[in-house]
């Protein structure tokens, strides 16, 4: 495997000759170091923050649960070929064993991924990571393969540098301990955290758990909720840098996109056909990709999570190629 340092040096030569946007295609499978010689902060990684800021990005795509239809999902392997393919950010979930180590699961019990019909939590660390994986999202349907369930630490080891993680950390309290396995680990920059702010409690505990950390938060917020009014008020009181928006109707967004740009906060949208918004689905993008992503974009949204990201890859290169650009 070739070192980080050889890596870095590979990447500053390549990105003597051409400007950022290109640079990042050159290097797509070291997409952070890539940002760090061709961003404004140069000569060092650039983080989650910077790269979320930077309004001159294009729109980052989000694979869910790594690139699963060609592996397990949340497998090691499923993550690496979404490192290789170029995208910008992996979501993987997060759960403890009984031994108190951070691995790397979905659902509340083993069954779908591995045919144990098991909680996680009743296992160790090492007992879980020696379970085989099933192929793709699992189930009866999907045979055993040779990946098996892995730990937090291991895809630190495995991303460290070369792209960002959206971890969907399982149960909240345990957040902080994610977070300092991220900063044991020199990735507490490269990670974002994720959750509710529909109360006060909500607030109070982000800022002592996570704000104070200096690390990425993602705050959600329903624009749909009888109490949208009161959840944007608790959003722009913590003032994060993303926010992860949900809605009945895409006017609910556009009519606040230079509200949002002046707070600084970008805006984050699923396209998973289960968590979607107002038919904004990863299979209505395959069909029609501007009625999409499109329109979400032009309403302001620079983060899009999705089962589909080559499609929308190729979106955004199309998009760019006619003058319109891959972020609103």
């Amino acid at each position: 495997m070739i070192s980080n340092r050889s890596r870095e040096a590979a990447i500053a030569v390549s990105c003597q000759f051409y400007d950022a946007m290109m640079c990042v295609v050159l290097c797509s499978s070291d997409k952070v170091l890539c940002y760090a010689r061709c961003g404004a902060r140069k000569g060092r990684v650039m983080s989650y923050i910077d790269y979320i800021a930077d309004l001159a990005r294009d729109c980052a795509i989000i694979v869910h649960r790594g690139l699963w239809r060609a592996a397990p999902e949340n497998s090691l392997l499923s993550i690496e070929r979404a490192i290789s393919a170029g995208y910008d950010v992996v979501e993987i979930d997060i759960r403890r064993s009984s031994d108190g180590e951070l691995v790397l699961l979905h659902d509340d019990t083993l069954e779908r991924m591995t045919g144990i019909d098991k909680q996680p939590e009743a296992l160790t660390r090492q007992q879980l990571c020696g379970l085989a994986l099933r192929d793709r999202d699992g189930g009866e349907g999907n045979l055993m393969t040779a990946e098996t369930l892995p730990s937090l630490k291991d895809v630190f080891d495995l991303t460290r540098d070369r792209i960002f993680l959206h971890l969907d950390v399982k149960h909240r309290h345990l957040i902080p301990e994610v977070i300092a396995c991220a900063r044991a680990m020199g990735v507490d920059q490269q990670v974002d955290f994720w959750g509710n702010l529909k109360t006060e409690e909500d607030l109070a505990w982000i800022r002592a758990n996570v704000a104070s950390q200096a690390v990425l938060f993602m705050a959600k917020t329903r624009l749909e909720a009888p109490d949208a009014d009161s959840q944007l008020d608790l959003l722009f009181q913590l003032n994060p840098s993303l926010c992860e928006i949900y809605f009945d109707r895409l006017e609910q967004v556009a009519e606040r996109k230079a509200l949002f740009k002046e707070a600084g906060i970008a805006l984050w949208v699923n396209t998973l056909e289960a968590v979607s918004c107002a038919g904004f689905t990863d299979s209505a993008a395959l069909r029609n990709p501007q009625a999409v992503w499109g329109r979400l974009i032009d309403a302001g949204v620079s983060a899009i999570q999705t089962d589909e990201p080559a499609a929308l890859k190729a979106y955004l290169e199309g998009r760019r190629a006619s003058g319109r650009g891959g972020s609103g």
